[in-house]
């Protein structure tokens, strides 16, 4: 029993990788308002420098550490909750919002992005009936209904994944014996994966993300992950810091042509900076993140409607100022501050506060309420502490 419990016990230094990592992906895009790529709304003027290089490298690991993270959390769920409550979780805290995303929050950045294109002109309320014209597919189309929520395709994906893979869990469930070999093999195995096109989201293929997540679960949550890393570290920062500045550079100087060699060798070295970028979060995290606090417990509960509110208020806000005459540095001093602050007011002070919007963003009850009905009693409100996972 003290085993179980033991494995079952909170890791908080995996709470803090979500919290930042969620940090970074509103820096990431605000850093898209930027760059050179394809975006919703971009800048008068862009930056091939710095901004870049910055997207460059958090793009890399951003989105597969939160498939890293999700893997290790359905590890936890299955062994905490029977089948039928697992996938009624998954289809309440992700498909909620997702929908809540598509037809509330998606229309506006549509809407941006089509007048910033000069592709429609009109008000908001003359676009809303246009907004099931055709599916959004990519930056710049001429569809409009975006069904994964354009930045909630995360959401959308983790959910589909979420049924795939319980059949293989349930079967071949986690708790295996690892060792110092497969911190090698693991990576070829995402290597190998490049060879497979589905649908590139975030800067990596599907199947890319669902080998991640099953990374997730079945290694990454193991007993003997964090030994094996920690005796491997240097190998994983030296790893890490070549890659990293090999495959930005690369990029930058002479982006390969797809299908040829040297696509393939480039891949190699982007998927192993990924890897290695991943183990170093991983082992940061345990050394110095292994506590919790007031902040943490706060941040934990307001990541998910975080991170469904971010891209719509940085997409409006940089609607507004792409055309100002400000440097690039002014702008970004007042996109990134504006929008987190924004974003802040709305969950501290709306969101948090209201029942209904906490189920559409994908929150838990308020912590000490529950509220059930009966038909003789009416509506009963008591104490129910929330179970966070």
């Amino acid at each position: 029993m003290e085993n179980q419990n033991a494995s079952l016990s909170r890791q908080y230094d995996i709470d803090w990788i979500r919290v930042l990592a969620t940090m970074g992906v509103f820096l990431y895009h605000c850093s898209m308002f930027f760059n050179p790529f394809p975006w919703h709304v971009k800048n008068n003027q862009l930056d091939s420098s710095s901004i870049l290089v910055f997207s460059l490298f958090v793009g890399a690991w951003i989105m597969p550490i939160f498939f890293a993270i999700s893997g290790i959390n359905v590890s936890y769920a299955l062994k905490k909750r029977q089948t039928s409550n697992y996938l009624k979780e998954r289809l309440i805290r992700l498909g909620v919002p997702l929908v809540f995303g598509v037809f509330i929050l998606t229309p506006p950045q549509i809407f941006m992005e089509r007048m910033a294109n000069n592709q429609f002109s009109g008000t908001f309320l003359e676009f809303l009936p246009h907004y099931f014209d055709g599916i959004y597919l990519d930056f710049g189309g001429t569809g409009n209904f975006a069904f994964f929520g354009l930045h909630l395709w995360y959401l959308l994906v983790l959910l589909v994944f979420s049924f795939i893979t319980l059949p293989l869990f349930k079967i071949v469930p986690n708790g295996r014996t690892f060792g110092i070999m497969h911190l090698y093999i693991l990576p070829l195995i995402l290597i190998i994966t490049g060879l497979i096109k589905t649908q590139g989201l975030g800067g990596w293929d599907l199947v890319f993300y669902l080998v991640i997540l099953v990374f997730g679960y079945y290694f990454f949550s193991s007993s003997a992950f964090k030994p094996i890393l920690k005796s491997t570290i240097k190998l994983h920062f030296i790893l890490a810091a070549i890659t990293s500045a090999l495959y930005i550079v690369w990029f930058m100087m002479a982006f390969p042509q797809p299908g040829s060699v040297q696509a393939l060798i480039f891949y190699a070295v982007r998927t192993l900076n990924c890897w290695s970028l991943l183990l170093c979060i991983f082992f940061l995290a345990d050394k110095y993140l292994s506590f919790s606090n007031g902040f943490l417990k706060y941040a934990s509960e307001a990541s998910m409607p975080f991170y469904v509110l971010h891209q719509p208020i940085i997409v409006i806000l940089g609607y507004f100022i792409r055309e100002l005459s400000w440097p690039i540095p002014v702008k970004l001093i007042f996109l990134i501050p504006v929008s987190f602050t924004l974003i802040m007011i709305c969950y501290h002070f709306i969101i948090r506060r209201v029942q209904l919007l906490r189920f559409l963003f994908g929150m838990k009850g308020h912590e000490n309420k529950s509220i059930t009905f009966s038909k003789n009693k009416g509506v009963t409100i008591h104490g129910n502490p929330a179970n966070k996972n």
